[in-house]
């Protein structure tokens, strides 16, 4: 495996994220940066940089399986599901798709759980309707 310096991942990353969720870095420090330094960077750095932009797996399957876990987890993880629904959609998955893989998750981390999930995944498609996608 080649290494790289964090420097060419935070980039990466950061290329990545802005495709996929315009602005999230900046809201990331905005929100959180006086209370954790570095976290924006972080996130970025690690979750897109050196989580998202690896080869062997495409970005839509990575996709499936974010939207996948966080459905399991439950409602806690509204946010970051919808977030994540949302790159998943630019990502090239359809909403079928995503349905499908959130109703999987009843097996996994109960029904509660995927209907919340996809409750989550119908205001995104709203937002999607309406040109208010996040």
């Amino acid at each position: 495996m080649v290494e790289r310096n964090m420097s060419d991942t935070t980039e990466t990353g950061r290329a990545l994220s802005e495709t996929l969720n315009p602005g999230m870095e900046a809201a990331l420090e905005a929100r959180y940066g006086h209370l954790v330094p570095g976290l924006a960077e972080g996130v970025v750095d690690f979750a897109y940089g050196r989580q998202y932009a690896r080869p062997g797996l495409p970005l839509r399957d990575r996709y499936l399986a974010t939207i996948a876990a966080l459905s399991a987890l439950g409602g806690q993880t509204a946010p970051q599901l919808k977030v994540n629904i949302a790159g998943g959609r630019k990502a090239g998955l359809s909403q079928q798709e995503i349905g499908e893989v959130i109703w999987q998750m009843a097996l996994y981390g109960g029904f509660p759980a995927a209907i919340n999930g996809l409750n989550a995944a119908l205001e995104v498609f709203a937002e999607e309707e309406t040109g208010d996608a996040p």
